[in-house]
């Protein structure tokens, strides 16, 4: 991915807080009404509320099978913020850009019409390359038995639950990332290439 411009700690300190309405209304709104897409939707955008709040180096992140406690990040204090560094925002937007990539390929493997790159014999064979290309570059933890290691156990064995939470988890840190370190014109256009 080719790097655009870093956006100024004011421009994140300012999206935190809107994200930070979006997630509280959320929250209110899912209570009354835990089936309400959008309530959903909305709540979920806590794990970006929570990536730029660690971007402005104000909470710790957690793994990528851990979600944020979304009703703690809506009251976080941004006076203190302090935009981490730049080779650090892009080794994290890497980190999440490659679990993000782990959920969209689980999906592809359950699609019998999903073509394989021709250099891979399988899609264990290209999931087991990549873990351990992560491990080795410092961005994912030691793979467990050739795949990704969420929930205790090897990512390709996930309950549906828990590869639809995966997902959200991972795609929502690429977008706060991919946003921070400047990718897109606006929060609403960032690219999400896997």
């Amino acid at each position: 991915m080719a790097r655009r411009k870093l956006r100024s700690q004011r421009e994140v300190v300012e999206r935190s807080g809107v994200l930070a309405d979006e997630v509280r209304a959320g929250l209110e709104r899912v209570d009354a009404d835990p089936e309400d897409p959008s309530a959903v939707d909305a709540v979920w955008q806590g794990e970006a509320l929570g990536t730029l709040l660690w971007a402005l180096d104000l909470v710790e992140l957690p793994a990528y099978d851990e979600p944020f406690d979304h009703d703690a990040l809506v009251d976080v204090d941004l006076e203190p913020a302090r935009l981490r560094e730049l080779e650090e925002l892009e080794q994290e937007r890497d980190a999440a850009r490659l679990w993000h990539w782990r959920a969209r390929t689980a999906a592809l493997v359950d699609d019998p019409s999903t073509q394989l790159p021709e250099q891979w014999e399988s899609f264990d064979q290209l999931v087991a390359a990549t873990a351990m290309r992560g491990f080795e570059q410092g961005l994912l933890p030691a793979p467990l038995r050739g795949d990704f290691r969420a929930f205790g156990k090897v990512y390709r064995q996930l309950t549906p639950d828990q590869r639809s939470e995966a997902l959200s988890i991972a795609a929502e840190r690429h977008h706060a990332l991919a946003w921070v370190t400047g990718f897109g014109s606006r929060w609403d256009d960032v690219p999400l290439d896997t």
